[in-house]
């Protein structure tokens, strides 16, 4: 249900990346990398009721797979292609951490 709750899944151990089990919520995905729910996961009632949900956001840069709880992250997203609750200006963050 939130950004929070998904780290959480993930450090519980509950997804494999490339058929590897990852517990580490900022893996960083290469392009071309398969995220799927773990066998033993799949039965977990926070896992079907998201499934149930009918609507459900992908990003343009993840193929997902509903039924099987697979997606492959297809390519980098890109600045525009992530959303923000403000405006983004990078050069900002960058200037305040050259410091």
């Amino acid at each position: 249900p939130t950004i929070f709750a998904a780290r959480q899944f993930v450090s519980h151990g509950h997804v494999n990346v490339n058929g590897k089990r990852v517990n580490i919520g900022s893996y960083r995905c290469k392009p071309g990398d398969v995220v799927e729910i773990r066998e033993k996961s799949k039965q977990l009632v926070i896992v079907l009721e998201a499934v149930g949900l009918a609507e459900r956001d992908v990003p343009d840069y993840i193929e997902a797979d509903h039924n099987k709880m697979v997606a492959t992250f297809s390519r980098i997203p890109g600045l525009a292609d992530v959303p923000f609750a403000v405006q983004m200006e990078p050069n900002l963050v960058v200037e305040f951490y050259s410091r």
